[in-house]
């Protein structure tokens, strides 16, 4: 009797574990399939919405020595940089010649002056400023504090960019940023710390489909031996916005190995007291066979794409 009572024990026991262990293993497949199913309706999500609609506008705006580069998509008007102090009326009247009225995005790559001179001209009230973004890193400029100031009186949102940030321009495109590292904006917050703006600006791939074109602000070798490091061969595009208007501090060899543009763009003023673009970067851009253009002698320098392919036109040639 005893025997017997055991041996029932015994298979109770093993049929208690042979359907728990069938029902673990029908929950570990459900949860798997739904995890599997939950991923493939992301990546089809992330597919729709970097599909490109219509064309982008990108100009890079002849504002004389400094930066203002204009991107429009079919549902937003981003402006990355405002140039100078002494170029806000051709700021003022570059806008008013491509009809704008509101700006979705403002980003200012880094608070040099010939990059956010332009911002008084932005924050006098003539146009709708959605958001600013900026590098993050806190700055004794007059020039900075000021358009902070007025940006926080008008109750604009302020956001600071890192990298690995992505922003949406609409219409299919986006803006990653690659630089500066969250490590570096960190550091840029204590107090004390010496600051090297250049190579704290905001640097960014924008793509539309199969078109890309990279933004550097004004970084200089340290900072593209950095993101070169992180990014590699992600860092290819079509375009190159010339770092730092065309500087020899700029534009290392092994940078441009990697993005390997077929066009370059450069913003600088006629006859600048910088000697911007410097000949070993013209030299370095025509030994990669590089279309290269500058605002100085082409104008307004007006990219087109579709997302297949772009164009370039020049306002002067």
């Amino acid at each position: 009797m005893q025997k017997r009572w055991k041996w029932w024990v015994s298979l109770l026991l093993s049929l208690t574990l042979l359907f728990a262990g069938c029902g673990a293993a029908k929950t570990a497949d459900n949860t798997a399939a739904s995890a599997s199913s939950s991923a493939q309706g992301s990546a089809k999500a992330a597919v729709q919405t970097s599909v490109p609609q219509g064309t982008i506008s990108i100009k890079m705006l002849d504002v004389g020595q400094g930066d203002a580069i204009l991107i429009q998509t079919q549902e937003q008007t981003v402006l990355i940089d405002t140039s100078d102090v002494d170029e806000r009326d051709k700021l003022r009247a570059q806008l008013a010649k491509a009809g704008v009225k509101k700006i979705d995005k403002v980003i200012l790559t880094h608070p040099h002056a010939d990059h956010i001179g332009g911002m008084e001209v932005l924050l006098d009230g003539s146009y709708e400023i959605g958001s600013i973004y900026d590098n993050g890193m806190p700055s004794t400029s007059k020039l900075y504090l000021s358009y902070m100031k007025k940006a926080k009186a008008r109750g604009i949102p302020h956001h600071a960019l890192k990298a690995g940030d992505v922003l949406d321009f609409g219409g299919g495109a986006q803006f990653k940023v690659l630089s500066p590292e969250e490590s570096l904006v960190q550091k840029g917050q204590q107090k004390g710390y010496k600051h090297d703006p250049n190579n704290e600006s905001v640097v960014g791939r924008l793509t539309f489909g199969q078109f890309a074109m990279l933004f550097t602000g004004d970084a200089e070798k340290e900072a593209e031996a950095s993101i070169a490091a992180r990014y590699g061969s992600e860092l290819k595009s079509q375009v190159l916005k010339a770092p730092h208007h065309g500087s020899k501090t700029s534009s290392s060899a092994a940078y441009l190995r990697l993005v390997q543009p077929e066009t370059c763009v450069i913003s600088c003023g006629a006859g600048n007291d910088y000697g911007h673009p410097h000949k070993e970067t013209l030299k370095k851009y025509a030994a990669i066979h590089a279309m290269t253009y500058e605002t100085d002698k082409n104008g307004t320098i007006t990219i087109t794409s579709d997302g297949k392919s772009y164009e370039v036109k020049e306002e002067k040639s």
